[in-house]
């Protein structure tokens, strides 16, 4: 009976997925990482949406391989790729014992660069951020207002809030003052060195950590860009907000986006997955999916 089911399994799974693809690009001089997968009815017509990981994390998480085949159960096709994060070939969460040298900025590029790789496939490109990933896909947004893409999908997005908190409760987390450090850091990178290495009590979600001054001020120093519905509300192109009803870890994304939903009318779409927390899995993906899926047709 099991090799019965396996078979069954086996053969829907067929049907589902006509390729899963490795990727590779050159950025900044280090190979970077992505899988392309392919629903099986595939062509250039076929929507595609590039996805970009969260905070120290990676394209083979749960939040996004979880979603990427439900999107090609559902027609989609997907690009999901690794940030570099300053290392070649990175694969994996970031090893907290590893020096840090990367801001959120550089992302810029490598969503640049696999949109141009993601258009060799499908001339119908969205694009998909999750946490601070959706953050520096607003980034990327704000600063190529003309860029070939036909909406952004920003799932669980950071907030200004959630930043503005970490740095208030630094002293809390890690036992020293932040601002001495911010200090140090600002001062490093005004004389020109910011690739100068501090030893800092912690950075991000890592406790003694090794990292540039320049990393360290990009992610501490207050920068309006911190604030995503911000960075939205200078975009033109259609935008679908998924909000975690269970999100503790960006629990404002709904009161975030209110007043720029209400602003925007129907160009930026905001929606509540209620049995989702912050990282949309198992039944909460299919639930995304749908919504990513109703939100491509209207758009197209």
């Amino acid at each position: 009976m099991r090799w019965w089911l396996a078979l069954v399994v086996s053969f829907i799974a067929s049907i589902a997925f006509a390729a899963e693809e490795p990727r590779e690009l050159a950025i900044g001089g280090r190979t970077a990482l992505g899988t392309l997968r392919l629903p099986a009815q595939s062509g250039p017509d076929v929507p595609l949406v590039l996805m970009t990981h969260g905070t120290l994390a990676h394209k083979d998480m749960e939040t996004i391989q979880g979603l990427s085949k439900a999107l090609a159960e559902r027609g989609i096709a997907s690009l999901a790729h690794n940030l570099v994060l300053g290392l070649d070939r990175r694969t994996g969460m970031y090893d907290c014992a590893k020096p840090h040298d990367y801001a959120p900025d550089d992302a810029i590029a490598e969503i640049a660069a696999w949109l141009s790789e993601a258009r060799k496939t499908s001339s119908h490109v969205f694009v998909l951020g999750h946490s601070r990933g959706a953050n520096q896909l607003a980034r990327y947004l704000a600063a190529n207002p003309k860029a070939a893409v036909d909406g952004a999908i920003l799932l669980a997005p950071a907030t200004a809030s959630i930043e503005a908190g970490l740095r208030d409760a630094y002293a809390e987390s890690y036992g020293q003052r932040l601002a001495p450090l911010l200090d140090k850091a600002e001062a490093a990178i005004a004389a020109g060195r910011g690739g100068d290495w501090m030893s800092v009590p912690g950075f991000i979600y890592c406790r003694d950590a090794k990292v540039t001054a320049r990393a360290f001020a990009a992610f501490y120093r207050a920068d309006r860009r911190q604030d995503t519905a911000a960075l939205i509300a200078d975009v033109s192109l259609p935008v679908l907000v998924l909000a975690a009803a269970q999100d503790k870890t960006v629990p404002d994304v709904a009161a975030s986006f209110v007043p720029l939903a209400s602003r925007a009318g129907s160009r930026v779409r905001l929606e509540t997955i209620d049995d989702a927390d912050h990282f949309f899995r198992d039944l909460a993906a299919e639930d995304a999916a749908d919504r990513i899926a109703g939100f491509i047709a209207a758009t197209r």
